[in-house]
């Protein structure tokens, strides 16, 4: 088997080392040396999309957050969801993570970051959650391993009863919070119901079709 070459590295905001590795075509990020995304297992992410969009997505003008922007899967899934009048709003934390998306990595996803209805905010999505009121049609957040499972401690506020109040206030009526998990939380799936969210939890395969399944959140507004 080819071996895994190091790239590059990065500090991660928050703390801790990103590390981009290649092995052949592949790519793979890591933090402190376990890893965190990779252009191989990236079936759940797309498929977050694709669920979270399947209805908002076809309305006139939707405005989708995303927050985490990983190997691009997630984004490029939300764009072939949307019509050409729609707002994508990328928001990555990470600008080692963007620029290996843009100099390195966009291939895989077939350069999403290129579409003319991206805009990218290099920020942490809970400030922009924090301050938007009835703006979105859909919120889509893939920046760490779950409610439980966290990479940044930072992170813990999107999945809390105050930054759930947050995204309820940020989407449109209608609009769908989507929330990628790596294991299920059904204490978690209790505390979106009684942020106001009618809530359906599925699940999706890492590599599509096969491999760990992870935990999807559809909240709807």
């Amino acid at each position: 088997m080819i071996p895994w070459e190091q790239l590059e590295t990065a500090q991660a905001p928050g703390g801790g080392v990103l590390t981009l590795h290649r092995r052949g075509d592949e790519h793979m990020i890591r933090i402190d040396g376990a890893e965190l995304m990779s252009t191989r297992k990236h079936g759940s992410e797309s498929t977050l999309s694709e669920l979270a969009l399947a209805d908002v997505g076809q309305r006139p003008a939707p405005c989708v957050l995303i927050g985490g922007l990983g190997v691009g899967y997630t984004l490029a899934a939300a764009l072939a969801s949307c019509g050409p009048a729609a707002k994508v709003v990328q928001c990555e934390l990470s600008d080692a993570v963007l620029r290996w998306n843009q100099e390195l990595l966009g291939h895989h996803a077939g350069h999403p970051l290129r579409d003319a209805r991206v805009h990218v905010e290099l920020c942490d999505v809970v400030e922009l959650i924090a301050r938007a009121r009835s703006e979105y049609d859909a919120i889509i957040l893939d920046v760490d391993n779950g409610p439980d499972a966290l990479t940044r401690p930072g992170n813990a506020r999107l999945y809390r009863p105050g930054g759930l109040a947050e995204a309820h206030r940020a989407l449109k009526k209608g609009g769908v919070l989507a929330i990628w998990s790596a294991a299920p939380d059904d204490a978690f799936t209790k505390a979106l119901g009684k942020a106001g969210f009618e809530v359906r939890v599925t699940g999706a395969k890492g590599v599509r079709g096969r491999g760990v399944k992870h935990t999807l959140w559809l909240a709807t507004k």
